[in-house]
């Protein structure tokens, strides 16, 4: 099984199991997205310049899978869209990150 049959099967696995509102995150601990026909996992480290959000999203199984890391300081946040979907938002308040549907991505 390829790296990325592997990927997309342990995020539908997750998806499946975790509900579909905001969910706090814990650092290490992998969370589902799901864009449609775009899915994949996120998590984060707390390092010293902040925490860094790490998201791999693919396309189907056969997609060729993309890695987005972001660091995120108090207050701000990352968005991800697709058109059939929707947006979803990765957002850290405090020492929580958060995951959510958003109800649009703003430029």
């Amino acid at each position: 099984m390829s790296i990325r049959s592997l990927l997309v099967v342990a995020a539908l696995a997750l998806a499946s199991l975790q509900a579909a509102h905001a969910d706090g995150l814990r650092p290490f601990d992998a969370k589902s997205i799901d864009l449609g026909e775009v899915s994949g996992v996120a998590y984060y480290t707390v390092e010293r310049d902040g925490f860094h959000v790490v998201t791999t999203l693919a396309q189907g199984v056969e997609g060729t899978p993309i890695r987005v890391v972001s660091v995120l300081a108090p207050g701000q946040s990352v968005a991800f869209s697709t058109p059939q979907a929707g947006a979803l938002e990765i957002s850290r308040n405090g020492d929580s990150v958060l995951i959510r549907k958003a109800k649009s991505v703003s430029n």
